[in-house]
């Protein structure tokens, strides 16, 4: 057994990932070696990784030495390490809809070459920045005559039923993709439409049929796969019904509702003089160096995201609004940054070790700790909205083990005053406390607390020096301790 086996690829017949030295490689079964062989002969491999839809691959000779374990004579593929793995149940709407209309894409590609994906999953799928990448090569394989595509289940279960929920019914899916690894299923998604939503597209072909199909075939004895081959579907067939899901894909929208936090960039409660002394704040604090991977956690749009990108080998935006990252995410693509993903993400629900054995799909935590964190206007939200105590949070900040730039908002903020307004909220924070809280948390590490309005404090904490920045009513004094 290889010791850095990869627990989330033990589904694959084909093969299976592990980790050498910070690379990644793949090693091929006996049984998959043609495939792998016809793939790369046939020159389609070099074509989709010129496009970038696909990772890049490439075989390799592995010394024995560095894995004692690897058969004798096996194949084995290096892949581009992909920065940060994510899970389609933290992506947005719109980064589940760019994966769907990769897999779309290479499957028209496929057919075009006389090759076919043999199945769906949309853990295929990773993002690099913004550019989602098809990562299992071992899924590419020449399709038998008249046989189905036999992924096309689960490309519904993972792909079109949550964008569908979503865009029919305004239902987020991530909270339904998080709990179901595999997906949405077809007869219980059509226990959720109605008669009325038979006509909105792909809804009666895609929905409805293929839950009396299901619910057939459960009733019956026998092969349902040689029962399917024997149907002899055409390629042509297939080609159009990928065609047709990629247009009704393209069609499928979602608005935000009134209650998101699209629009705080433009309704924040910033005076323009105290929002350009934040902005030349971070950018001062972020560059003196670089850092191989940051955290900006409670992004919302992405201003400060993008003023921080350029000091970061890679920076992970996460907030608990998916609208929010959508409207990133434009902005990252309008702007061409490469190196930002953005994640749907609760921090006071994070993303856990789960799956088989809780470890098929790993914690936020778990896959890549940052150098450095962002945390800016977020702690009221955590202490107010999800009642976490200021204290919790950060010790919880401070075990991620980066430098930290955090900003903490007083309840004479508007926004604050809101949430006050509507909600049974924990007991005052002071200056001190606050300080004293951080300074506990953090005192290895070098930290920036960010005070505004009218706890108005700029606080650079480094070995136990702290460097004080007051400003208020357009006052701006230091002070040391």
């Amino acid at each position: 057994m290889i010791s850095s086996f990869d627990p989330a690829s033990f589904r694959d017949p084909a093969g299976h990932v592990f980790s050498l030295q910070d690379r990644i490689f793949r090693y091929v079964h006996a049984t998959s070696v043609q495939d792998w062989r016809d793939l790369f002969n046939s020159g389609l491999l070099g074509y989709l990784q010129e496009k970038g839809f696909v990772v890049a691959t490439r075989e390799v000779q592995l010394d024995r030495a560095l894995d004692p374990d690897l058969p004798s004579n096996s194949v084995v593929l290096e892949h581009e390490k992909v920065p940060f793995i994510s899970y389609p149940y933290e992506w947005s709407f719109e980064m589940l809809r760019d994966a769907a209309l990769l897999h779309l894409e290479l499957m028209e590609t496929c057919l075009g070459k006389d090759f076919i994906l043999k199945d769906s999953s949309a853990y295929n799928i990773q993002f690099i920045g913004t550019r989602a990448v098809f990562i299992d090569i071992l899924s590419f394989t020449r399709p038998k005559p008249g046989e189905p595509w036999l992924g096309y289940n689960q490309f519904c279960k993972m792909f079109l039923f949550p964008l569908m929920l979503q865009a029919y019914k305004e239902v987020p899916f991530q909270s339904w993709l998080r709990s179901e690894l595999e997906g949405i299923d077809s007869v219980l998604f059509s226990k959720l439409t109605g008669t009325r939503d038979l006509f909105r597209p792909g809804v009666l072909m895609h929905v409805w049929l293929q839950a009396v199909l299901q619910n057939k075939f459960a009733a019956k004895k026998g092969s349902i796969r040689a029962e399917i081959r024997s149907a002899q579907f055409s390629k042509v067939a297939i080609l159009n019904n990928v065609r047709g899901l990629s247009r009704l894909i393209r069609k499928l929208d979602t608005k935000p509702p009134k209650h998101t936090w699209v629009n705080y960039s433009d309704q924040h409660s910033y005076r323009t003089e105290a929002f350009e002394k934040k902005e030349q704040f971070i950018r001062e604090a972020i560059g003196r160096k670089r850092y191989r991977l940051v955290w900006d956690l409670g992004c919302n749009t992405g201003h400060f995201t993008e003023l921080a990108a350029p000091f970061a080998d890679y920076l992970i935006a996460m907030d608990a609004d998916p609208f929010s990252i959508d409207r990133l995410l434009c902005l990252v693509k309008e702007k061409k940054i490469p190196n930002v993903l953005g994640l749907v993400m609760n921090l006071a629900n994070p993303s856990p070790d789960h799956g088989w054995r809780a470890c098929e799909r790993q914690s936020l935590v778990s896959r890549g700790r940052p150098d450095m964190i962002l945390c800016l206007a977020l702690v009221h939200h955590m202490a107010i909205t999800e009642n976490v105590p200021v204290r919790s949070f950060l010790q919880w900040l401070s075990q991620l083990g980066g430098e930290l730039i955090i900003e903490f908002v007083s309840r004479q903020d508007v926004m604050v005053h809101s949430y006050c307004s509507t909600r049974k909220t924990p007991t005052r924070t002071t200056i001190n406390r606050t300080l004293k809280a951080a300074c506990r948390s953090f005192s290895p590490f070098k930290l920036i607390l960010c005070f505004r309005v009218a706890l108005a404090f700029y606080t650079w904490l480094r070995q136990k020096r702290i460097r004080l920045l007051e400003q208020d009513s357009g006052r701006n004094r230091k002070l040391l301790p």
